[in-house]
């Protein structure tokens, strides 16, 4: 019995340290190994450290594009579009405060319907839906005038007391395609000054607000060319000013609009890095080393290492979750995996890296990626804490 179980112990670490010498690399559904996941760098260059040369992740990346940049130059995404679409647009459920000279009658707070109208007393519904308030002094004028209530042009005032919120939908290359709700009062606090002041101002109804609140635009996004479609017409938009600090384009939304965000099908590293329309950060899903921590928390894996800027590479969260460092001896010749997902074809994909090797070969840019909001991270162990683990678990089946 004594002799079966010593070789029963044997066969057991046999098995173990075959299976930390060679286990099989993840296999992925996409060409990757040629370059043709959804980021090259996801590639792992089968050359030698010597024989490294020039970073070619960028070029394979910008191969893949179907189509070029739009924008000014052919008339797609110019400013016109953004011209015609400046400026405060009322919609359904806006507060407006409406002063006729000094008549009583007509004056006082007024709420846009559902229907996205006004409702003044005597008068036919006004709409309000995507005008501008000057439009709708100018039609309650003519509206006085025609009904007799003034024989001379009356004095008029359309101001916005206070902004809804919006709900609009956003399609296409953004990381959460969905309706969203933008706009109204953020948080529970109230300024008591400027619910008193007259007139009315807010940003969270921008047409930036609405990419962030749907995700952010994907890497693969074209953004000379972002489509609004309002009231039957559509628009296109040049947001390309928006990552070198012009902001022209982010017109104001209204209930019922519909953004549409094209996709050029190639990973655009100069997409990848924090914006008014980039996604707000990096959310990761960790798992952390079983040495020397048994958890995420004894390893100060909290909340700022979990949430990462957006453009971060998998090297920076690799060390970012102490998985890089300490005695070379025991150490060294870590491993760790990426998972991730093609957005565009929601097909996933994983990778895994020698620590040590994408820490000293010279063209690590060429195959450490960025990371993708919802990307899950795993270390492992080096080989020499693998077989003290072995050591261990042998030791306990003896005794």
């Amino acid at each position: 019995m004594l002799q079966a179980l010593r070789h029963s112990t044997a066969v057991i670490a046999a098995l173990s340290l075959v299976g930390c010498a060679a286990i099989d690399p993840p296999d992925n559904l996409e060409p990757v190994d040629s370059g043709g996941g959804y980021q090259a760098q996801y590639r792992t260059p089968h050359v030698t450290r010597a024989e490294a040369e020039f970073l070619r992740s960028p070029a394979l990346n910008a191969e893949k594009c179907t189509a070029p940049p739009r924008g000014g130059e052919d008339g797609k995404g110019s400013g016109l579009a953004a011209v015609s679409l400046r400026g405060e647009r009322i919609t359904r459920n806006d507060l407006i405060d409406i002063r006729v000279g000094e008549d009583e009658t007509f004056s006082g707070d007024y709420v846009v319907s559902r229907d996205g109208t006004i409702k003044l007393p005597f008068l036919s519904p006004i709409a309000a839906q995507g005008r501008s308030t000057g439009e709708i002094e100018s039609e309650i004028a003519n509206r006085l005038l025609a009904g007799d209530f003034y024989s001379d042009m009356p004095r008029i005032s359309v101001r916005v007391a206070d902004f809804a919120s919006v709900t609009v939908g956003v399609a296409g290359a953004v990381f959460e395609p969905r309706a969203v709700e933008i706009g109204g009062v953020p948080g529970d606090q109230i300024d008591d000054r400027r619910q008193a002041a007259m007139g009315a101002s807010t940003e969270g109804r921008n047409l930036s607000a609405a990419l962030r609140a749907a995700g952010g635009v994907r890497p693969d996004a074209d953004i000379s060319a972002v489509e609004v479609r309002r009231g039957g017409t559509l628009y296109t938009l040049d947001m390309r000013g928006v990552f070198d600090g012009q902001n022209a384009v982010d017109i104001m939304l209204i209930t019922g609009d519909e953004v549409h965000v094209p996709s050029r099908g190639c990973f655009q590293e100069d997409l990848m890095r924090p914006s008014p329309i980039s996604p707000p950060g990096v959310s990761l899903f960790l798992s952390n080393l079983t040495q020397p921590a048994t958890g995420n928390a004894p390893s100060a894996i909290g909340r700022d290492v979990r949430e990462v800027p957006y453009g971060t590479r998998y090297l920076q969260a690799v060390i970012d979750t102490n998985c890089v460092g300490g005695a070379r001896a025991t150490s060294a010749n870590r491993s760790s995996v990426l998972f991730s997902r093609n957005p565009i074809t929601g097909v996933s994909v994983v990778i895994e890296r020698d620590i040590e090797d994408l820490l000293r070969r010279a063209d690590r840019d060429d195959y450490d990626p960025f990371l993708l909001p919802g990307d899950s991270i795993a270390c492992y162990d080096s080989t020499v804490t693998n077989v003290g683990e072995v050591g261990r678990i042998l030791g306990v089946l003896r005794f």
